[in-house]
């Protein structure tokens, strides 16, 4: 057991500080202190903070026991410990389950210097990661302390600094021009030599922040953009600038509109803010511009309207600019002129703002009369067309009233010979017709399967992408796994050779394959065994039955083949019980020896020694509580 422990055969030392004893040969020979050191020392060395505060040393009471021994199997399930694992394990020790535990500790051990961080072959974030992790367990494993008791190595973590904000600043990054494509030379001048650094554009504490925001910015464009393409972008069937720059019309289109309905919401107010509207869709080409110019006689006799109210609410001011006092006036006299002027003013204001709410009310009601009026206009227009027709119709059947059977000849003329270049017309578009609906029918098929196959192929695409996001995904996870197998091959000792490993498993190998020999050897004989059974009884069947035929027909007729006949049955009677027997013996010897065999595993596990044990610590337990109770009682 020691020797799987350590190959090279050496021996070592144990677990625990001090050495094995001499006498010491196999881990059922391991004292309860032994595996209790041994499974603390190794803790330590994996994972130091899950063992912080126990002590190597086995107390003596059996209260502390219990604890120490659940404390160290809650600490090995946590480093993923998947066999049964309880204080039982160490207290009451079983050595099949204590080489499975210590194996799964030794295979836990930290190599020699895998926590290096100069490894040539370890990438940069592994060995970041393998740092992190030990901090953030010895940060979590210090306790808390107040300001007055920190030590200067405490207030590095546990400083009552401020917190700054996240905040960050629009950055100007130098761009990655696509090929191809036409990029203006200022763009390019100024990436190249005007450009400044990200550190220069932000200040110190805000550059991580603002290049964290630009990154997240761009990758989440890059990812919308990514969905957007394969979910719409790809049922378009176009190509990805085809697609953008529809979406680039239809944005303009958008924006076109919006400002029509936003210009049409006042048409009889004419302000700066419209006038600005206008010059911005002329630029756009939709002609409104030169609309608003134009007018009405309405309009222009209402813009005229509002000129002269305008001018003349103006005036009182000028004439309030060129007022000037004079060395006669008084400044008083002057401060009341100026108060009166203002009140006229603000009356006049208040005129001319009644005036516009009444006119705004006149201008909505004549828009709406107006569109009313041609809405009949459009509706007289329509009955009178359709009366002029009627007249037409009417006038000229009067012109061929005088002539009346004559003109119903032509008439009927004309009707049959229209009939008949109906007819004629008919079968030539009928012969036209014929090819053409085939034709329509072919091409109908014919873009039905393109559809089916386009439909196919874009399933197919979306496929191949989630194929190859996940073999991407997939590619980088076995590339950081190669990476941590290249740094532990790095890391394991080169002491012991792989010759002996091999000489081993060769040896395993061949004594497996000697049992398999040994073991259809077994079967085989098993087999001959069983058939030479099965044919010396259907032999003996067959035997009997001819026998007990032929005495049978001989014992109708003679009394001492009689007495041969029943003496043949029992025989055959006492023989099968005999088989049956010697069946049952057979089964009952192998039942004995599975239950040999379980005997001795049972004997293994020492399960009466283990008993004596739990007895013994039961009583000290029960000690240790009558002790506590008279405290209790005493106090």
């Amino acid at each position: 057991m020691l020797r799987s422990l350590f190959p090279d055969g050496r021996k070592e030392k144990s677990l625990y500080e001090g050495e094995i004893p001499d006498d010491v040969c196999s881990l059922g020979q391991f004292s309860t202190e032994m595996i209790v050191e041994g499974v603390l020392r190794c803790l330590q060395r994996i994972d130091p903070p899950s063992v912080n505060g126990l002590s190597p040393l086995l107390p003596p009471g059996m209260s502390a026991r219990f604890r120490l021994g659940m404390s160290l199997a809650q600490a090995c399930q946590d480093l993923g410990y998947e066999g049964e694992i309880g204080y039982q394990t160490f207290l009451y020790s079983n050595e099949q389950e204590l080489r499975r535990l210590l194996m799964f500790l030794v295979e836990s051990l930290p190599r020699a210097g895998a926590e290096s961080a100069h490894q040539p072959t370890a990438g940069k974030p592994d060995v970041l990661q393998r740092a992190i992790a030990p901090r953030i367990r010895q940060e979590l494993a210090t306790p808390w302390l107040p300001p007055s008791l920190r030590t200067p190595g405490l207030l590095a973590t546990q400083g009552s600094r401020a917190i700054q904000e996240f905040c960050s600043q629009p950055l100007s990054l130098p761009g990655i021009w696509p090929a191809g494509k036409n990029i203006p030379t200022e763009s390019k001048e100024y990436s190249d030599r005007h450009c400044p650094p990200v550190t220069e554009q932000a200040s110190h504490s805000c550059v991580a922040a603002s290049i964290l925001e630009r990154a997240t910015i761009e990758l989440s464009a890059v990812q919308e953009w990514d969905a957007e393409w394969n979910g719409q972008g790809l049922a378009s069937r176009l190509s990805p600038e085809e697609y953008r720059a529809r979406k680039c019309q239809r944005l303009q289109r958008r924006i076109r509109e919006q400002f029509q309905r936003c210009v049409q919401l006042g048409p009889g107010a004419v302000s700066d803010s419209t006038s600005d509207l206008a010059q911005l869709l002329q630029s756009y080409g939709t002609g409104l511009a030169s609309t608003e110019m134009k007018g009405s006689r309405f309009t222009h006799t209402e813009r005229f309207t509002f000129t002269q109210e305008a001018e003349t609410m103006l005036r009182p001011m000028d004439t309030v600019g060129s007022v000037h006092p004079s060395s006669k006036e008084s400044e008083e006299g002057v401060r009341a002129q100026l108060e009166e002027e203002v009140k006229a003013c603000e009356q006049r204001l208040e005129e001319v703002s009644l005036r516009l709410d009444e006119v705004s009310g006149d201008v909505k009601h004549l828009l709406v009369t107006i569109t009313q009026v041609r809405e009949e206009i459009r509706q007289a227009e329509q009955t009178a067309a359709q009366k002029e027709d009627l007249v037409g119709v009417k006038r000229r059947a009067l012109e061929l009233l005088p002539d009346a059977e004559t003109n119903l000849g032509k008439l009927q003329a004309v009707i049959e010979g229209s009939a008949q270049r109906i007819v004629k017309l008919a079968h030539q578009w009928e012969k036209h017709r014929a090819p053409l609906v085939t034709q329509l029918r072919e091409l109908k098929e014919v873009q039905s399967n393109c559809e089916h196959e386009s439909t196919r192929k874009l399933e197919e695409i979306k496929a191949l992408r989630e194929k190859i996001k996940t073999s991407a995904e997939e590619a980088k996870r076995k590339e950081v796994l190669y990476r941590q197998l290249v740094t532990e091959l790095g890391n394991l000792p080169r002491e012991v050779g792989r010759s002996a490993y091999t000489q081993r498993i060769l040896e395993i190998v061949s004594n497996i394959k000697k049992q398999k020999e040994e073991i259809c050897k077994i079967l085989s004989d098993t087999k001959d065994s069983q058939k030479e059974v099965n044919s010396l009884s259907g032999k003996l069947e067959r035997t009997f039955a001819v026998t007990d035929e032929l005495v049978f027909k001989d014992a109708k007729k003679d009394e001492v083949v009689r007495k041969a006949y029943k003496y043949l049955a029992a025989l055959h009677e006492n023989c099968s019980h005999l088989i049956r027997t010697i069946e049952e013996s057979g089964t009952i010897l192998r039942e004995v020896r599975d239950l040999e065999e379980q005997i001795e595993s049972e004997a293994g596990k020492m399960a009466l020694g283990s008993l004596e044990k739990i007895l013994a610590d039961y009583k000290a337990v029960r000690q240790d509580n009558a002790a506590l109770v008279l405290k209790l009682q005493q106090a």
